[in-house]
This record gives C-alpha cells, sequence and structure tokens, in this order.
C-alpha cells in the first residue's frame, strides 16, 4: 500500500498508534490468485487479519476459509459464512473444538500425527482429512515446518491410518514457509505431494485433494516475483507431478499474500534519546502492539513523513512498554534529525500485526481504520472506524 493523501491525512489527525487499510487491494489479490493458479479454491487463512471488513469482503467474492481454532469458526458464523466453507486447518487441536466443529458442518480436518487422526475419528466420524507435509522452508522470512507436518513417508502411514478408523482420506497439504521467495519450493513441494498420492492410490486409498498452503511473498525490503510467476510454476508442477488425478480439487491458503499489502501500521516517535554511544528512538507501537513479527527478525520497510531526502544513521527502534523484549531493530537506519512527534510508517503491514497487538501495560492496541471510510470526506478525530 501506498502513503496517500489519505494515509497522511489520518496521520495528522488521529491518535497513533493505528492501521489504515485499504481493501481495493485485498480484492486485487483475491483475483490475482484465482486467474493464475488454474482450478484453485481459495480458503484465506483467517490467523493473517481477521476483522470483519476482510472476512465479509473475502465472503462476498467467493473465498472460502481456513481456520485453527472454534474461536475464528464462531466469528465466521456469525458473520454468515457457512460451515461448508470452512477448513480446521490447525493440526493440533483441542478434542472438544474437533467436536464443537463437526457438529456445526465442518467436513475438512488437517492431520499430521496418528494422535490427531484418532481425536477426529472419535468426534468427526467419517470427516475428510488430509495429512500435512514438511518441508525445508529454504528461503523464507518465516519457516514453518519443525512444528508442523511430517516427512512423507510418515503421512502415508497417518492417511493409512485415517482410512482405517473410516475416516476420509481426502488430501494433502503443505506450506513452504511464509514470505517465500523461492518459486521452486512449490515444485519441490508437489512433487513430494505426488509421492503420498500413488503409494495411496496404489493401495486403493484415492486422495483426491491437494492444498498448496500459504508462503507467497508480500513486498517489504527484498524484491518479489509476481503471483502470475509463482502462478507458473504450480501450474507446471502440477501438469508434470499430478496429472495422474484427473480429478485433483486444488486448495490454497493465503494470509499474508491475501492482505500484506493492503494497509500501513502508523507510529509516532515519542522519545529520543542516546545512552553511551548508541542513539535511540522509541515509538508508541512496538513488539506487543503490532510488531510482534521483528521479534524474529522480520523487516519491514520503514519510512519517515517528510524527512525521506534527510541523512540517516543507525538507530535503536523500539516500543513504549516497560519489558526490554519490546525493541523492534537494534539497527535501522532514521533520520539523523528525527525527534518527539515525527510519523513513522510501517509498509505493507497489513498481516500479523493488530492480529497479534495486545494492551500490554496498559496501552492500547492500534486501531483499524479504512481509506474508504474518508476518502473526500472529513476526517474528525472523535470518530470511531474500529469496524
Amino acid at each position: 500500500m501506498h502513503i496517500t493523501p489519505e494515509v497522511r491525512k489520518a496521520a495528522r489527525e488521529i491518535k497513533t498508534p493505528f492501521l489504515i487499510m485499504d481493501m481495493d487491494y485485498v480484492r486485487n489479490n483475491y483475483f490475482d490468485i484465482v486467474s493464475h493458479v488454474r482450478n484453485v479454491q481459495v480458503f484465506y487463512a483467517v490467523k493473517a487479519n481477521s476483522h470483519p471488513r476482510i472476512i465479509e469482503t473475502l465472503r462476498d467474492l467467493g473465498s472460502n476459509f481456513d481456520v485453527a481454532s472454534r474461536g475464528e469458526i464462531e466469528k465466521l458464523l456469525a458473520l454468515g459464512i457457512s460451515p461448508e466453507r470452512m477448513s480446521f486447518g490447525n493440526t493440533i487441536k483441542k478434542v472438544e473444538d474437533i467436536a464443537y466443529a463437526y457438529s456445526v458442518g465442518i467436513d475438512y480436518y488437517a492431520v499430521d500425527s496418528e494422535m490427531e487422526v484418532e481425536k477426529i475419528a472419535a468426534h468427526a466420524p467419517g470427516s475428510k482429512v488430509y495429512g500435512r507435509i514438511a518441508t525445508s522452508g529454504g528461503d523464507c522470512d518465516w519457516p514453518l515446518s519443525r512444528k508442523f507436518g511430517t516427512d512423507v513417508g510418515h503421512v502415508i502411514s497417518i492417511m493409512e491410518y485415517a482410512d482405517q478408523l473410516g475416516l476420509d482420506a481426502y488430501g494433502v497439504s503443505f506450506h513452504v514457509g511464509s514470505q517465500n521467495y523461492n518459486v521452486n519450493s512449490w515444485d519441490d513441494a508437489i512433487r513430494d505431494a505426488s509421492e503420498v498420492f500413488k503409494t495411496l492410490r496404489a493401495k486403493n486409498i484415492n486422495l483426491r485433494m491437494l492444498n498448496l498452503g500459504g508462503g507467497m511473498p508480500v513486498k517489504h525490503v527484498r524484491e518479489i516475483k509476481s503471483v502470475k510467476s509463482y502462478g507458473d510454476i504450480i501450474n507446471r508442477a502440477l501438469d508434470k507431478y499430478m496429472s495422474f488425478v484427473p480429478d485433483l480439487e486444488l486448495f490454497i491458503e493465503p494470509g499474508r499474500s491475501m492482505v500484506g499489502n493492503s494497509a500501513i501500521l502508523v507510529s509516532q516517535v515519542i522519545l529520543r534519546s542516546k545512552k553511551g554511544s548508541e542513539d535511540w528512538v522509541y515509538i508508541d507501537a512496538g513488539v506487543f502492539h503490532g510488531l510482534t513479527e521483528t521479534i524474529e527478525g522480520f523487516r519491514y520497510e520503514v519510512l519517515t513523513e517528510g524527512k525521506v531526502d534527510d541523512t540517516k544513521i543507525s538507530f535503536h527502534l523500539a516500543g513504549p512498554t516497560c519489558d526490554s523484549v519490546d525493541t523492534i531493530y537494534h539497527e535501522i537506519d532514521l533520520p539523523k534529525n528525527i525527534g518527539y512527534g515525527d510519523i513513522l510508517y510501517f509498509i505493507n503491514a497489513g498481516a500479523y500485526t493488530t492480529e497479534y497487538a495486545t494492551n500490554f501495560n496498559g496501552i492500547d492496541a492500534p486501531r483499524v481504520l479504512f481509506v474508504e471510510d474518508f476518502i473526500d470526506a472529513e476526517m474528525p478525530i472523535e470518530r470511531d472506524f474500529m469496524e
């Protein structure tokens, strides 16, 4: 998302911190995916940003939804989304949550262990299950395959076990890691998935769904390839490895790539200080208030209002709370003359920001605003843009 006149007006007139979103980006992202990945069904990963406006927009476009908890299921049901459009993609589920999901009509469940298969067989009998393959997670900002997924041989045995327990052994899923810059990661993962399909089909267990997961990147400090580039690799890999499954159903679970570029996190400098030879800047958003991913080194493009061309020096950048963990970056170049009240923009921050944010230390989490609410309109400071 670009810094538009509306964003600048909001930064001048509305109390920071806040996330300002443009839903046109979400709509464009949805169509970009379905246009370039052949015959795919989108299951938006709700965890990326569950704001009702996003959910309602995607609902009306025809998206399905990847849910990870009872809370997310209840939220979607309240927004008029039928359970047939939900997939319970978390491989770590409480028994009571499985039973609840089954009771409301959810039919898709991810697994990567025998115990999870047993839980689903007992509390969601006859449901469709899909086994999650681990991937290398190479060249991505946020690897996911140590905690989730398992090796190909294990997925094969898990799906055999699911079949034995009366479940519908439905398919295979994977996730190549969030912010994956290597388009060939999808080729490798689809090749591995095809081995599961071949082995089980030879045993008359006819898997018929492949879930591509998420992982397409959003522009931050590195250049990225287009969705078309990823779609071309995926389509070719499907032709190369999966043509023996003519009835293949194809799912994809975009999260960050659906909403990441739709928003800017706006924050304000509340202190500049010198500690020995170190220069520090403190802002009113931090790792507890929208920037949690920076704990793992995630790098946003950060711009300072009105000081684009000024000389820059290295600073430590930290949040406002009484916790030393609340340090965003120990090295970031900012304008040399940055000072109290200056505005910082964290570009393309629509995913995993407000969703992670807390009210720790009694400091309010960033509000969520929408560009379309105040284009060509008066924008009083007191107006509530939360919903």
